[in-house]
């Protein structure tokens, strides 16, 4: 089910900040009231499609902070294959560079509470638990506003890779009807005319709903 217009699940993980610190309480709680969120699930480390990604989040790092938003990735490897990972250069393959927190999910927890999980645990016929699907992320992002609202997601599946730019024009979106009250349409971006509707902001839906 979605997560949007719920509260953005909670978390504290392990989880490696700055790109060379493992540190053990990393929490999301810590953001929620205070920036905007952009959280992002990838596969797995040391592939191919992911550092992609990766890369452009951190590519695009300043225009998240100068909106107040925060990045953090985050999949079901362990915080020390993340810190392996970040000590090889980009033109090795690597992730070498990327300041931003990634996340250990290594319970699978996280990505379970998210809905981005490849996959669940069931029984076979030998009552055995086992697990169908794949046991990793997919490729979800999130939205997360100064209330700790889901406002968007998008998840892709294992092949599919994000764009980037359009998670920052939808934090724009966001970010003016925060501001304004005023709703977006289609195509919308920074700069052009958006509407006047009768219920606006994520406050007055949910005093509303």
């Amino acid at each position: 089910m979605s997560l949007v217009g719920k509260k953005a699940p909670l978390f504290t993980s392990s989880a490696v900040v700055n790109g060379d610190e493992i540190v053990d309480n990393f929490s999301i709680n810590d953001y929620i009231g205070k920036k905007y969120i952009c959280f992002f699930f990838y596969p797995k480390d040391f592939t191919f499609v992911c550092p992609t990604e990766i890369h452009a989040f951190q590519a695009k790092l300043a225009e998240f902070e100068k909106r107040d938003c925060v990045v953090i990735g985050c999949s079901t490897d362990t915080e020390n294959s993340h810190l392996a990972w970040l000590s090889i250069p980009k033109n090795k393959g690597g992730i070498g560079g990327v300041t931003f927190p990634i996340v250990s999910d290594t319970a699978k927890t996280i990505a379970t509470n998210y809905g981005v999980l490849g996959g669940q645990y069931a029984y076979n016929e030998e009552g055995e638990m086992i697990f169908e699907g794949a046991p990793i992320a997919f490729r979800g992002t999130f939205l997360i506003n100064k209330q700790g609202v889901v406002m968007h997601e998008e998840i892709n599946f294992f092949p599919i890779g994000r764009s980037i730019d359009e998670q920052i024009r939808t934090l724009d979106a966001i970010i003016h009807n925060d501001k304004f009250g005023e709703v977006c349409p289609a195509n919308w971006s920074e700069g052009k005319d958006a509407l006047k509707a009768t219920v606006v902001g994520t406050a007055d839906y949910l005093a509303k709903h």
